[in-house]
Parts: structure tokens; sequence; C-alpha cells
């Protein structure tokens, strides 16, 4: 049986939950607080930001295995030694899911280790 996709809004919805604010997520994919809410009440997301915001639900997910809300989101500001001192959000909106997936491996490695 083929899995379900799991629409934009409720993608939304939980993101939303973690950052503890839909202004702060707007923030977080680079976009207006209005367009967050137009998404959240099922109305259209262009192809591009609806990659990165799946990117940043699979980020924030495995984030939130390792830590706690805010240090998840701090991580995802910070400036990181495993993406050549770049900071993850940037790296989501830019939608390099590669180098992202790699970083936080070599985080939960550090985190096991």
């Amino acid at each position: 049986m083929t899995p379900m996709p799991v629409e934009p809004a409720v993608k939304v919805e939980a993101l939303s939950r973690d950052f503890r604010s839909q202004r702060r997520l707007a923030d977080a994919l680079g976009v207006s607080p209005a367009q967050v809410s137009r998404w959240k009440r099922g109305q259209g997301i262009d192809p591009d930001n609806a990659e990165r915001l799946d990117l940043l639900e699979l980020v924030m997910s495995a984030l939130l295995r390792l830590y706690e809300p805010s240090t998840a989101e701090k991580w995802l500001f910070g400036l990181n030694p495993f993406l050549r001192q770049r900071r993850p959000i940037d790296v989501i909106r830019q939608g390099r899911v590669e180098e992202l997936l790699a970083a936080i491996r070599q985080e939960q490695a550090g985190s096991f280790a």
C-alpha cells in the first residue's frame, strides 16, 4: 500500500508548534507570516516552498530525537562546522538536502560517541 502524502497544512501545524509560533516558522523559512497562514488553511504552496517545508520537517524530526525544541532551533540558526560554518537554516532555504542530512548524521554520531 502506498503511503498518503502529508498535506502542507499538517506540516505547518506541527512545525508551528516546534517553533512555538507561525511567525517564527515564517522567519525560519524566509517567508511572510501571511504565507504560512495561507498554507495552514490549505491554500496553495509553490513547489520551492513545499520542498523547503518538507526539508525543515525532516530536519526538525531528526533534531528533536536529539534535543529539546529550543536547542534544535539554536542548532538550525547557529554556524555549523559540518556545513563549513554555514547556518543549517540557510542550507535548508537553498534546498541542499544531502549536505544537511550529512551534517545531522555527524551531529548524531557526536551525540552517541
